[in-house]
Parts: C-alpha cells; sequence; structure tokens
C-alpha cells in the first residue's frame, strides 16, 4: 500500500498544553544527591546545583517540576527539611530502603525552580502524614500573613511567599508498596479533608487527585468523591518489553487509558453539576523495566534507540490526547529512570533525552488531526512481560507510522512529528497539505542509530539528532523514513 500522510490547518483538536513537557524529580537513588544536587562537587554552584544538569534540564525546557515523590514522600516529614542544614535530623527512608540527609529539602526544591525558571509541583504526604501537616506546608510556601509558618519560611531566608500553584494529593494510595496504602474510599476521605484545609490556606492553589491507571475501580471511586475538590486527576502507567515490537506499541495503553479516565471525568462532572474542567495530571509516565529495587541498582535504567522511538509515541500520544491530558510528568530527570546521566565527572545524554527535546523546542500551538496510511504490524498476546500487566494486541493492527502534528498560527509553523516503528524496512511516504503550501523549506531533524538496541553512555554516542535542510515546496512532497527512526519536519506554511 501507498504511506501518506495528510495534514489539514483547520482540523485542529486542541491547544498543546505546554505542561506535557514537565518533569519529576524523587529522593530515590542518585536523581537528587549525586544528580540535582551535588554538594561540594567541581561541576556545581554555590547552592550545590549541577550546572552541567541544569544547561542538559533547560534545552529539555519543562514548564514544571514534581517533587518529592513519588514512593517517597508517602513517609516523608517535609518539616524534616527546613532551616539550619547541620540540625536536620538523618532519617531511615522505608520507601527505597535507604537513608535520607534531608540536606535538600523544600527550600532546596523551590530555589531551584526559581533559578530554573520552573512552576514547582509539590506533593503532600498522604500516607504517614497528617492533614495538618500538608495544611502547614502550604502555609510554609504561600502564606503571606503574620503567622508561625509564613514567618518561619522568612525565618528560612526567603520573605516572599513561593506561591506554589500545583499540588498532589498523595502518590500511588492505591499501592501495598506505599506507606500508609488504603483502599480507595478511604483515601477519598483523607484527601477531601486535605483538600479543604488546604485550599482554605490558599484558594489559588491546583489540586491533583491520586489515580492509577485511568482505567481502574479507584479512578472511578476517587473522581466521584473529589470532583468537587481538584483541578486534576493522575494516572501513572509505565511500559517497556525485551521485545522491539512490543516496546514500541505498548505506549497505546496510555492512549486507552486516556480516553477512560477522560471519560469517567466527564461522567462525574455531568452527573454532579460540576462547572469547572478537570483534567487528566499523567504526572509518571516513561519507559521502565530492565531496573528495580529489588536489583539494587538505584533505577539507573539505560536506555536504548528502541525506548526513544517508544517516548516519541507516548509524546505522539499526549498531543492527540491534548483536550485531556494537561500536565505530564517524565519520571525522572536525572540518573533514575531518566534522559540525563552523570558520573562525579561529567554526563552523557541518553537516547530518550533527543525525543523530548524535540517535542518540547518545536511541538506547540495546535495540535492536528493528522491521517496515517501505512503498513501494519500485529503480535500475539504476551506470555510473559518483565514488569507491566498491560497487553495491548486488542488494540492492533498497529500502524507501523505513527503522526502527530503542530501548528502555530502566530508564526506560520507547522511541525510533522513522524515515528517509523518498522524495525527493518524505511517507508517512502507522501506527505500532503489541505489548503497549504511549504514556502521556505523544511528543517529535517532525525534520531537513529544503526541497531534498535543502540545505547549512549561517556564513552560513545550512538543516538543523537542528525538535521538537514530540504529544499523542497509546495502542497506536498514525498520523504522517505528510515527503519527504526524518529524524525521531526519543521516548515513555514501559507
Amino acid at each position: 500500500m501507498e504511506n501518506k500522510i495528510k495534514v489539514d490547518l483547520e482540523r485542529v483538536i486542541g491547544t498543546i498544553d505546554s505542561r506535557v513537557y514537565s518533569g519529576f524529580i524523587e529522593h530515590l537513588g542518585r536523581c537528587i544527591y549525586g544528580g540535582i544536587y551535588d554538594e561540594g562537587s567541581a561541576l556545581s554552584d554555590e547552592h550545590g546545583y549541577r550546572k552541567d544538569v541544569m544547561e542538559a534540564m533547560r534545552a529539555l525546557k519543562p514548564p514544571i517540576l514534581r517533587w518529592p515523590g513519588g514512593n517517597f514522600v508517602s513517609g516523608y516529614h517535609w518539616t524534616d527539611g527546613i532551616g539550619p542544614v547541620e540540625q536536620r535530623p538523618r532519617r531511615m527512608e522505608l520507601a527505597w530502603h535507604a537513608e535520607e540527609s534531608n540536606r535538600f529539602g523544600t527550600d532546596e526544591f523551590l530555589r531551584y525552580c526559581e533559578l530554573m525558571h520552573i512552576e514547582p509541583y509539590i506533593c503532600v504526604n498522604a500516607g504517614s502524614g497528617t492533614m495538618d501537616e500538608a495544611q502547614a506546608w502550604v502555609e510554609y510556601c504561600n502564606g503571606t500573613g503574620n503567622t508561625y509558618w509564613a514567618n518561619l519560611r522568612r525565618q528560612n531566608g526567603h520573605p516572599e511567599p513561593y506561591h506554589v500553584t500545583y499540588w498532589g494529593l498523595g502518590n500511588e494510595m492505591y499501592g501495598a508498596w506505599q506507606v500508609g496504602a488504603l483502599n480507595a474510599e478511604d483515601y477519598a476521605k483523607k484527601a477531601a479533608a486535605f483538600a479543604k484545609v488546604m485550599k482554605l490556606t490558599d484558594p489559588s492553589i491546583k489540586l491533583v487527585s491520586c489515580g492509577e491507571s485511568g482505567v481502574a475501580d479507584w479512578d472511578r471511586v476517587v473522581i466521584e468523591q473529589l470532583a468537587r475538590f481538584v483541578d486534576f486527576h493522575s494516572i501513572h502507567i509505565y511500559t517497556g518489553d525485551n521485545d522491539y515490537y512490543r516496546n514500541v506499541f505498548a505506549p497505546h495503553q496510555a492512549e486507552r487509558a486516556l480516553r477512560i479516565c477522560q471519560a469517567t471525568i466527564e461522567q462525574v462532572r455531568y452527573q454532579q453539576q460540576i462547572e469547572q474542567p478537570i483534567y487528566v495530571a499523567y504526572d509518571e509516565w516513561n519507559v521502565w523495566f530492565r531496573t528495580g529495587q529489588e536489583q539494587g541498582d538505584g533505577l539507573e535504567e539505560r536506555y536504548t534507540l528502541s525506548d526513544a522511538l517508544a517516548v516519541a509515541t507516548y509524546l505522539n500520544i499526549f498531543l492527540r490526547q491534548c483536550n485531556s491530558v494537561r500536565l505530564a510528568n517524565l519520571a525522572q530527570m536525572v540518573n533514575v529512570i531518566a534522559p540525563i546521566y552523570t558520573s562525579e565527572q561529567g554526563m552523557f545524554l541518553q537516547t530518550i533525552y533527543h525525543p523530548l527535546r524535540l517535542y518540547a523546542n518545536y511541538m506547540y500551538g495546535d495540535a492536528l488531526d493528522v491521517h496515517v496510511s501505512s503498513e501494519t504490524h500485529n503480535f500475539p498476546a504476551a506470555k510473559n512481560s518483565p514488569r507491566w500487566t498491560h497487553d495491548v494486541t486488542d488494540l492492533g493492527p498497529f500502524k507501523l507510522l505513527d503522526a502527530s502534528a503542530a501548528y502555530d498560527a502566530a508564526t506560520k509553523t507547522l511541525a510533522v512529528a513522524v515515528i517509523n516503528r518498522d524495525q527493518e524496512q524505511a517507508h517512502a511516504t507522501s506527505l500532503q497539505f489541505a489548503d497549504a503550501s511549504i514556502i521556505q523549506g523544511i528543517n529535517v531533524y532525525t534520531v537513529n542509530a544503526s541497531t534498535v538496541d543502540a545505547i549512549n553512555s561517556f564513552e560513545e554516542n550512538n543516538v543523537s539528532v542528525q538535521e538537514q535542510r530540504l529544499d523542497v515546496g509546495g502542497a506536498s512532497f514525498s520523504y522517505t523514513f528510515p527503519a527504526h527512526s524518529f524524525t521531526l519536519l519543521r516548515m513555514h506554511v501559507r
């Protein structure tokens, strides 16, 4: 069959929310200590922040950074991490079987966000934490009055409020691995109490309820009980598989979950006559399946080209579902299942870094409803998955070409992101534009390597971005997408 990608500037799905390019850091392995924050290192600034990591993260343009967890937060008491660093208690850390020095706490995180021009997103402790503790955290960060917690923030060196907008009502409280895990009904009661006092403290904040996978009964119960209080409902889905095709197609589980979760939200809003919108916060997502707590490896996943194509598939899905998912946080940013990998001497960029940077820099404006005709691939249901139970075979057969498009009307710039997930064959494709013509040629950015198992390391840079210029014009052109590649085409149109 003939491969076609058709783009019509008038077929607008919705506006792309830049918050889907956000990130997440947790006190886990070397994400914070030795990653974001490395006191005494020649590579760090006067505050202890790694300058090379800051530069690499700035290129990803994350609008929001979620902290401090993750599983870590369900046993974390934020008051341990404020005040004079030398006086902070060293605690047992139960989520990841470690010790927490508390040298990086609320003020260190919020100073980092200020330096990076990133909005903070704080997840509160809904496990071992209390309603009063959550209220005090909001007051410490945002309080403007002559009150105890606001004055303590001033005493600790920040006279003005931090104005933290985004607050998560706990993390994965459905999971047996979580400190203080609860059933959905009990969690919803606890979270509602938290939400009331937090909103009374600062009515301007936006709250995120703790969801599961978007398709679970937990999600339905929590949305029904918390819809009056929250602005977002979170879901967490990771994917990953040693089998190439299962790996690159597994993110379509997220597309299913976003459709179902948003339908549940709309049903509840209709039944309860709730006027304010509620969106999905996909606040943990990534490819993750090789590492785990049981291996004692700090979850330092080493990513392949195949994983980069899976990450690009996720991002295409977020653009297609832009009316639902308005916030997404890659988990995590440094060392721990991360695009940035450090040592005491330096850092390198993992394969997944490159599609993340290209989307954040070029895929903005309106998401367009792209028509794709391509060859397809199907496979039988998985017998043994290395970590995750999602099975997407019923969603197949899958198109080997997956595409999204973004149009910025202000600059008349069109960007088309295409993943050729065929492991063996390049795909010659006709790209056609309805009522639009290319006027200044095309900038082409390609992420690829000689093999789908290619990785980057301190010694080798096998996967990077190759750039070229195509001098074409008119309402259509042909392009051959290489096997196992991600390509972003950026052009001016009239």
